[in-house]
Protein backbone atom coordinates (compact mmCIF):
# COMPACT_ATOMS: atom_id res chain seq x y z
CA UNK A 1 0.00 0.00 0.00
CA UNK A 2 1.01 3.70 -0.55
CA UNK A 3 -0.51 7.10 0.53
CA UNK A 4 1.39 9.88 -0.26
CA UNK A 5 0.63 13.10 1.53
CA UNK A 6 2.35 16.77 0.41
CA UNK A 7 2.25 19.43 3.28
CA UNK A 8 3.65 22.77 3.71
CA UNK A 9 3.95 25.31 6.67
CA UNK A 10 3.66 29.39 6.62
CA UNK A 11 5.97 30.88 8.99
CA UNK A 12 6.34 27.96 11.45
CA UNK A 13 8.83 28.34 13.43
CA UNK A 14 8.67 31.98 13.54
CA UNK A 15 4.90 32.74 14.24
CA UNK A 16 2.89 32.55 17.67
CA UNK A 17 0.40 30.13 15.62
CA UNK A 18 3.35 27.87 14.39
CA UNK A 19 0.96 24.78 15.80
CA UNK A 20 -1.38 25.72 12.53
CA UNK A 21 -0.36 23.39 9.49
CA UNK A 22 -1.68 23.64 6.16
CA UNK A 23 -2.24 20.36 4.48
CA UNK A 24 -2.60 20.07 0.54
CA UNK A 25 -2.97 17.27 -1.75
CA UNK A 26 0.29 16.99 -3.87
CA UNK A 27 -2.13 17.29 -7.12
CA UNK A 28 -3.44 20.41 -6.26
CA UNK A 29 -0.32 22.38 -5.96
CA UNK A 30 0.14 24.99 -8.61
CA UNK A 31 3.28 26.48 -9.58
CA UNK A 32 1.70 29.78 -8.62
CA UNK A 33 0.67 29.12 -5.30
CA UNK A 34 3.93 27.77 -4.22
CA UNK A 35 5.97 30.86 -5.88
CA UNK A 36 3.32 32.71 -3.78
CA UNK A 37 4.38 31.08 -0.60
CA UNK A 38 8.45 30.49 -1.07
CA UNK A 39 8.78 34.08 0.85
CA UNK A 40 7.62 32.77 3.98
CA UNK A 41 9.17 29.22 3.77
CA UNK A 42 12.58 28.95 5.65
CA UNK A 43 16.12 29.15 3.80
CA UNK A 44 16.94 26.09 1.36
CA UNK A 45 18.06 23.21 4.42
CA UNK A 46 21.53 21.82 3.21
CA UNK A 47 22.43 18.40 4.76
CA UNK A 48 24.58 19.26 7.24
CA UNK A 49 27.53 17.98 5.87
CA UNK A 50 28.00 21.01 3.32
CA UNK A 51 27.53 23.15 6.31
CA UNK A 52 30.96 22.23 7.91
CA UNK A 53 33.04 24.36 10.57
CA UNK A 54 35.06 25.47 8.10
CA UNK A 55 32.52 28.08 7.93
CA UNK A 56 32.52 29.29 11.24
CA UNK A 57 34.95 32.39 12.08
CA UNK A 58 38.12 32.28 14.97
CA UNK A 59 36.82 33.80 17.77
CA UNK A 60 38.28 34.03 20.68
CA UNK A 61 35.05 34.45 22.93
CA UNK A 62 33.72 31.39 21.40
CA UNK A 63 32.43 28.99 23.93
CA UNK A 64 31.12 25.01 24.00
CA UNK A 65 29.79 22.09 26.26
CA UNK A 66 29.38 18.62 25.18
CA UNK A 67 26.73 17.05 27.33
CA UNK A 68 25.50 12.85 27.02
CA UNK A 69 22.33 12.56 27.98
CA UNK A 70 21.70 9.04 29.60
CA UNK A 71 18.90 7.09 31.34
CA UNK A 72 16.89 4.33 31.03
CA UNK A 73 15.11 3.81 28.17
CA UNK A 74 11.85 5.89 28.19
CA UNK A 75 12.53 8.87 30.89
CA UNK A 76 12.45 11.61 28.14
CA UNK A 77 15.93 11.81 26.94
CA UNK A 78 14.70 12.91 23.15
CA UNK A 79 11.89 15.11 24.32
CA UNK A 80 14.29 16.67 27.12
CA UNK A 81 16.66 17.73 24.00
CA UNK A 82 14.14 18.63 21.34
CA UNK A 83 12.79 21.27 24.10
CA UNK A 84 16.01 22.55 25.40
CA UNK A 85 17.33 23.49 21.83
CA UNK A 86 13.74 24.81 20.48
CA UNK A 87 13.77 22.53 17.47
CA UNK A 88 12.87 18.91 16.47
CA UNK A 89 15.96 16.76 15.68
CA UNK A 90 15.46 13.91 17.88
CA UNK A 91 12.66 11.35 17.01
CA UNK A 92 9.84 10.51 19.88
CA UNK A 93 7.47 8.62 20.68
CA UNK A 94 5.56 6.50 23.98
CA UNK A 95 7.44 3.56 23.05
CA UNK A 96 10.74 2.26 24.36
CA UNK A 97 13.99 2.02 22.48
CA UNK A 98 12.47 4.45 20.00
CA UNK A 99 16.22 6.00 19.58
CA UNK A 100 18.12 3.63 18.58
CA UNK A 101 21.88 5.35 18.15
CA UNK A 102 23.51 8.37 19.27
CA UNK A 103 22.08 11.84 17.97
CA UNK A 104 23.67 14.87 17.83
CA UNK A 105 21.82 18.15 18.82
CA UNK A 106 23.39 21.77 18.81
CA UNK A 107 22.23 24.56 20.51
CA UNK A 108 24.45 27.85 19.95
CA UNK A 109 23.20 30.87 21.26
CA UNK A 110 25.22 33.98 22.06
CA UNK A 111 28.80 32.95 22.12
CA UNK A 112 28.08 29.78 23.71
CA UNK A 113 27.08 25.98 21.95
CA UNK A 114 25.13 23.19 23.65
CA UNK A 115 25.78 20.07 22.16
CA UNK A 116 23.80 17.51 23.31
CA UNK A 117 24.42 13.91 22.76
CA UNK A 118 21.22 11.91 22.12
CA UNK A 119 21.99 8.41 23.29
CA UNK A 120 20.00 4.86 23.47
CA UNK A 121 18.65 3.88 26.55
CA UNK A 122 20.77 1.82 28.71
CA UNK A 123 19.65 -2.00 28.21
CA UNK A 124 21.11 -5.32 29.05
CA UNK A 125 21.75 -8.35 26.31
CA UNK A 126 18.11 -9.67 27.35
CA UNK A 127 16.19 -6.67 25.98
CA UNK A 128 18.67 -6.50 22.77
CA UNK A 129 17.33 -9.85 21.83
CA UNK A 130 13.51 -8.90 22.85
CA UNK A 131 13.37 -5.84 20.99
CA UNK A 132 15.82 -6.61 18.23
CA UNK A 133 18.00 -3.72 19.10
CA UNK A 134 21.13 -3.73 17.21
CA UNK A 135 24.56 -5.28 18.81
CA UNK A 136 26.01 -1.89 18.86
CA UNK A 137 23.26 -0.41 21.04
CA UNK A 138 25.37 -0.73 24.15
CA UNK A 139 28.35 0.81 22.72
CA UNK A 140 26.72 3.89 21.10
CA UNK A 141 26.55 5.80 24.56
CA UNK A 142 30.04 4.66 25.52
CA UNK A 143 30.92 6.54 22.33
CA UNK A 144 29.05 9.44 23.37
CA UNK A 145 29.92 9.84 26.89
CA UNK A 146 33.91 9.19 25.53
CA UNK A 147 33.26 13.45 23.42
CA UNK A 148 31.49 14.65 26.39
CA UNK A 149 32.56 17.39 28.67
CA UNK A 150 29.83 16.40 31.35
CA UNK A 151 26.99 13.71 31.75
CA UNK A 152 23.16 14.15 32.39
CA UNK A 153 21.31 11.41 34.22
CA UNK A 154 17.64 11.48 33.27
CA UNK A 155 15.82 9.58 35.80
CA UNK A 156 11.80 9.33 35.55
CA UNK A 157 10.20 10.70 38.61
CA UNK A 158 6.70 9.83 36.91
CA UNK A 159 7.32 5.92 37.83
CA UNK A 160 6.79 5.11 41.14
CA UNK A 161 8.32 1.11 41.03
CA UNK A 162 12.05 3.18 39.46
CA UNK A 163 12.00 6.57 40.70
CA UNK A 164 13.35 6.10 44.41
CA UNK A 165 16.77 3.98 42.49
CA UNK A 166 19.15 4.67 40.15
CA UNK A 167 19.38 1.44 37.53
CA UNK A 168 22.41 -0.69 38.26
CA UNK A 169 23.39 -0.61 34.43
CA UNK A 170 23.55 3.77 35.01
CA UNK A 171 25.27 3.27 38.37
CA UNK A 172 27.71 0.92 36.26
CA UNK A 173 28.32 3.44 33.82
CA UNK A 174 29.32 6.52 36.62
CA UNK A 175 31.47 4.25 37.65
CA UNK A 176 33.27 3.62 34.44
CA UNK A 177 32.92 7.47 33.33
CA UNK A 178 33.51 9.10 37.36
CA UNK A 179 36.58 11.39 35.82
CA UNK A 180 33.61 13.09 34.05
CA UNK A 181 31.16 15.24 36.20
CA UNK A 182 27.60 14.69 36.15
CA UNK A 183 24.78 15.79 37.16
CA UNK A 184 20.85 14.08 37.90
CA UNK A 185 17.61 15.75 35.64
CA UNK A 186 14.52 14.75 37.34
CA UNK A 187 11.99 14.12 34.52
CA UNK A 188 8.11 14.51 34.50
CA UNK A 189 7.92 16.70 37.94
CA UNK A 190 4.78 17.58 36.28
CA UNK A 191 3.17 13.99 37.21
CA UNK A 192 3.85 14.98 40.89
CA UNK A 193 1.83 16.82 43.03
CA UNK A 194 3.85 16.64 46.33
CA UNK A 195 7.07 18.93 46.57
CA UNK A 196 7.61 16.89 49.75
CA UNK A 197 8.07 13.82 47.28
CA UNK A 198 10.41 15.30 44.74
CA UNK A 199 12.69 16.56 48.26
CA UNK A 200 12.62 13.42 49.26
CA UNK A 201 13.84 11.77 46.36
CA UNK A 202 16.57 14.09 45.68
CA UNK A 203 18.30 12.87 48.99
CA UNK A 204 17.61 9.62 48.65
CA UNK A 205 19.60 9.13 45.12
CA UNK A 206 22.26 11.44 45.72
CA UNK A 207 22.64 9.79 48.93
CA UNK A 208 21.88 13.06 50.68
CA UNK A 209 25.22 14.51 49.99
CA UNK A 210 24.39 17.46 46.98
CA UNK A 211 24.52 19.71 49.71
CA UNK A 212 27.51 19.44 50.83
CA UNK A 213 29.11 19.01 47.49
CA UNK A 214 28.65 22.58 45.41
CA UNK A 215 32.02 24.40 46.13
CA UNK A 216 32.44 23.95 42.99
CA UNK A 217 33.34 22.04 39.55
CA UNK A 218 37.17 21.16 41.04
CA UNK A 219 35.69 19.75 43.99
CA UNK A 220 33.63 17.93 42.32
CA UNK A 221 36.48 16.83 39.71
CA UNK A 222 37.99 15.58 42.68
CA UNK A 223 35.49 13.18 44.12
CA UNK A 224 34.87 11.74 40.93
CA UNK A 225 38.45 11.20 40.58
CA UNK A 226 38.40 9.21 43.84
CA UNK A 227 35.95 6.78 42.28
CA UNK A 228 37.48 6.21 39.35
CA UNK A 229 40.47 5.32 41.51
CA UNK A 230 37.81 3.07 43.64
CA UNK A 231 37.20 1.39 40.22
CA UNK A 232 41.01 0.73 39.57
CA UNK A 233 41.37 -0.77 42.25
CA UNK A 234 39.01 -3.64 41.62
CA UNK A 235 35.06 -2.76 43.07
CA UNK A 236 33.19 -4.51 41.41
CA UNK A 237 31.20 -2.38 39.02
CA UNK A 238 28.05 -4.34 39.21
CA UNK A 239 28.10 -4.06 42.72
CA UNK A 240 24.14 -3.12 43.97
CA UNK A 241 23.92 0.31 44.89
CA UNK A 242 20.84 2.46 44.08
CA UNK A 243 22.39 6.25 44.78
CA UNK A 244 25.17 7.91 43.34
CA UNK A 245 27.20 10.74 45.69
CA UNK A 246 29.11 13.01 43.16
CA UNK A 247 26.32 14.75 41.34
CA UNK A 248 27.48 18.03 40.52
CA UNK A 249 23.60 19.32 40.48
CA UNK A 250 20.74 18.37 40.37
CA UNK A 251 17.37 20.47 38.21
CA UNK A 252 13.65 19.51 38.71
CA UNK A 253 12.23 20.01 34.63
CA UNK A 254 9.16 18.42 32.96
CA UNK A 255 10.97 18.19 29.11
CA UNK A 256 7.10 18.12 28.00
CA UNK A 257 5.90 21.28 29.39
CA UNK A 258 9.34 22.63 29.56
CA UNK A 259 9.35 23.45 33.19
CA UNK A 260 12.72 23.97 34.58
CA UNK A 261 14.42 24.16 30.94
CA UNK A 262 15.69 27.57 31.11
CA UNK A 263 17.25 27.27 34.69
CA UNK A 264 19.10 23.68 33.06
CA UNK A 265 20.43 25.83 30.09
CA UNK A 266 21.76 28.56 32.23
CA UNK A 267 24.05 26.22 33.90
CA UNK A 268 25.23 24.34 30.96
CA UNK A 269 26.38 27.47 29.43
CA UNK A 270 28.08 28.59 32.61
CA UNK A 271 29.77 25.45 32.48
CA UNK A 272 31.20 25.80 29.20
CA UNK A 273 34.47 26.13 27.84
CA UNK A 274 36.85 28.55 25.66
CA UNK A 275 37.45 26.62 22.75
CA UNK A 276 36.00 26.99 18.87
CA UNK A 277 32.65 25.91 18.07
CA UNK A 278 32.98 22.23 16.60
CA UNK A 279 29.63 23.30 13.90
CA UNK A 280 28.14 26.30 12.36
CA UNK A 281 25.91 28.51 14.59
CA UNK A 282 22.37 27.49 12.31
CA UNK A 283 22.20 24.30 12.18
CA UNK A 284 20.65 21.80 15.09
CA UNK A 285 22.02 18.06 13.73
CA UNK A 286 24.79 16.68 12.60
CA UNK A 287 21.96 14.02 10.69
CA UNK A 288 21.61 13.93 7.12
CA UNK A 289 18.01 14.94 6.31
CA UNK A 290 17.79 11.43 4.66
CA UNK A 291 18.43 9.54 8.31
CA UNK A 292 15.70 11.85 10.28
CA UNK A 293 13.04 11.29 7.52
CA UNK A 294 13.82 7.39 8.13
CA UNK A 295 13.96 8.08 12.06
CA UNK A 296 10.75 10.08 11.55
CA UNK A 297 8.73 7.07 10.02
CA UNK A 298 10.09 4.67 12.13
CA UNK A 299 9.28 6.61 15.47
CA UNK A 300 5.24 6.84 14.21
CA UNK A 301 5.08 3.42 13.79
CA UNK A 302 5.95 2.47 17.15
CA UNK A 303 3.08 5.18 18.53
CA UNK A 304 -0.01 3.46 16.01
CA UNK A 305 0.76 -0.23 16.61
CA UNK A 306 0.64 -2.23 18.97
CA UNK A 307 3.16 -4.33 21.67
CA UNK A 308 6.61 -5.54 20.03
CA UNK A 309 4.97 -5.28 16.41
CA UNK A 310 7.10 -2.12 14.65
CA UNK A 311 10.36 -3.72 15.88
CA UNK A 312 9.81 -6.41 13.47
CA UNK A 313 9.55 -3.55 10.73
CA UNK A 314 12.07 -1.98 8.31
CA UNK A 315 11.66 1.64 6.91
CA UNK A 316 14.03 2.17 3.80
CA UNK A 317 14.34 5.72 2.04
CA UNK A 318 13.29 5.05 -1.85
CA UNK A 319 13.53 8.69 -2.75
CA UNK A 320 14.68 12.43 -1.55
CA UNK A 321 15.02 15.17 -3.44
CA UNK A 322 14.59 18.54 -2.40
CA UNK A 323 13.57 20.71 -4.93
CA UNK A 324 12.28 24.98 -4.98
CA UNK A 325 11.83 24.86 -1.22
CA UNK A 326 9.90 21.67 -0.96
CA UNK A 327 11.29 18.62 0.48
CA UNK A 328 10.19 15.30 -1.92
CA UNK A 329 10.55 12.05 -0.60
CA UNK A 330 9.34 8.54 -0.17
CA UNK A 331 10.39 5.98 2.26
CA UNK A 332 9.04 2.21 2.11
CA UNK A 333 8.49 0.02 5.09
CA UNK A 334 8.70 -3.64 4.82
CA UNK A 335 6.84 -6.23 6.48
CA UNK A 336 7.57 -9.96 7.59
CA UNK A 337 3.87 -10.82 6.78
CA UNK A 338 1.07 -9.70 4.61
CA UNK A 339 -1.51 -9.51 7.98
CA UNK A 340 0.81 -6.90 9.64
CA UNK A 341 1.14 -4.94 6.30
CA UNK A 342 -2.65 -4.99 6.43
CA UNK A 343 -2.34 -4.14 10.25
CA UNK A 344 -0.22 -1.01 9.43
CA UNK A 345 -2.60 -0.07 6.40
CA UNK A 346 -6.12 -0.41 8.15
CA UNK A 347 -9.24 -0.44 6.83
CA UNK A 348 -9.60 1.42 3.53
CA UNK A 349 -5.82 2.55 3.91
CA UNK A 350 -6.87 4.50 6.97
CA UNK A 351 -4.37 3.99 9.69
CA UNK A 352 -1.94 4.35 6.78
CA UNK A 353 -3.10 8.33 6.14
CA UNK A 354 -3.11 8.74 9.76
CA UNK A 355 0.65 7.35 10.24
CA UNK A 356 1.70 9.36 6.84
CA UNK A 357 -0.06 13.46 8.40
CA UNK A 358 1.61 12.42 11.51
CA UNK A 359 5.09 11.90 10.08
CA UNK A 360 4.38 14.57 7.67
CA UNK A 361 3.71 17.26 10.57
CA UNK A 362 6.97 16.19 11.89
CA UNK A 363 8.96 16.71 8.97
CA UNK A 364 7.20 20.06 8.32
CA UNK A 365 8.17 21.23 11.96
CA UNK A 366 11.92 19.52 11.79
CA UNK A 367 12.64 20.89 8.41
CA UNK A 368 10.81 24.06 8.33
CA UNK A 369 9.57 23.46 4.70
CA UNK A 370 7.21 21.99 2.57
CA UNK A 371 6.81 18.58 2.59
CA UNK A 372 5.64 16.34 0.22
CA UNK A 373 6.05 12.49 1.83
CA UNK A 374 4.86 9.10 0.52
CA UNK A 375 4.77 6.05 2.52
CA UNK A 376 4.09 2.61 1.09
CA UNK A 377 4.64 -0.93 2.65
CA UNK A 378 6.23 -4.40 0.91
CA UNK A 379 5.45 -7.70 2.73
CA UNK A 380 8.00 -10.57 2.36
CA UNK A 381 5.28 -12.93 1.75
CA UNK A 382 4.40 -11.24 -1.31
CA UNK A 383 7.26 -10.28 -2.68
CA UNK A 384 5.43 -6.99 -4.44
CA UNK A 385 3.83 -3.79 -3.69
CA UNK A 386 0.42 -2.78 -4.04
CA UNK A 387 -0.26 1.21 -4.54
CA UNK A 388 -2.64 3.15 -3.53
CA UNK A 389 -1.99 7.10 -4.80
CA UNK A 390 -3.99 9.72 -2.97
Amino acid sequence: MRYNLFSSAFKLLSSNKSNRLFLKNERSLSSASLSENTSSYHAKLPPPSQQSAKNIKSDDQQRSLHIAVIGLPNVGKSTFINNIINHRVCPTSAKVHTTRKSNTAICTTGQTQLVFYDTPGLVTQREIKKYHLEQSFQSSYRHAIQHADIIAVMQDVSNSWTRKELHPTVLDTLKAYANIPSFLVLNKIDALKSKRVLLDLIKTLTNDTLSGQRAGKGATRGLAGAAMDQVAEGIPLNKRQTTWDHFDNVFLVSAMTGNGLNELQNYLIGQAVARQWRFASDIHTDASPEALIVESVRARLLDYLPQEIPYNLKCELEYYSLEKYVVYTSVQVQCPTERIERLICGESNGKLRQITERVTSDLVEMFGQAVSLTISTVSKDKKRTSEDRI
